[in-house]
């Protein structure tokens, strides 16, 4: 009986279910740096980290504290407020984009469907947790400074135009003709001869 009545009661069983976070997060980079003062050197940690969706939506945040735990706190509200909307057409990006922040070069491209994201170090975990399914990106600048790949890879993104087909859903406008654009010909009037004085 005692068996019977113990089934299916594990460890948490009763425990309420965890609800999904609105954003999935990823930390780029932790690094410890140091201000010197009159008093001495002061150490801190800086957290650069990116917030997603996968929906289109994605930010990034870049703050320091005396702890790295404040420090990604920080550093995540100050992705919410910076999120940006990638728009995306026939799961990719709508066009080709190239950005430029300081020594980092990004350059992203479409990909055809079932390619999936084709890009590496950051630019891919930025793309991936931006929700766009199938891309094409390259790093073309000579650093490796993750702060500044992930400075330019925003900075493509937020050049990209969403793609919108001409005159959707309306009726085509009517379009003149050569012909009848074409203006007539002004005929010059002849000019008189000025008579000459007696």
């Amino acid at each position: 009986m005692n068996a019977e009545k113990g089934r299916g009661r594990g460890r948490g069983g009763d425990r309420p279910r965890r609800e999904k976070p609105e954003f999935d997060q990823q930390t780029i980079d932790v690094s410890r740096v140091t201000r010197v003062t009159k008093g001495g050197k002061q150490l801190s940690f800086r957290v650069c980290l990116v917030l997603g969706d996968r929906k289109g939506r994605v930010g990034y945040g870049v703050e320091k504290a005396k702890d790295v735990q404040l420090a990604m706190e920080k550093a995540v509200n100050q992705a919410k407020k910076n999120m940006i909307r990638v728009p995306m057409s026939n799961d990719t990006i709508p066009h080709q984009v190239f950005a430029k922040e300081s020594a980092g070069k990004i350059l992203l491209m479409p990909a055809p469907r079932g390619s999936g994201i084709v890009a590496g170090s950051v630019v891919r975990t930025i793309l991936d947790l931006a929700g766009v399914p199938n891309a094409s990106a390259k790093i073309l600048g000579t650093t490796k400074n993750k702060l500044t790949n992930v400075k330019a890879t925003f900075a493509a993104l937020q050049a990209l135009r969403p793609y919108v087909k001409k005159n959707q859903g309306t009726k085509a406008p009517a379009v003149e003709t050569r012909a009848e654009a074409k203006k007539p010909a002004r005929v010059a009037s002849p000019r008189k001869k000025a008579e000459p004085k007696a």
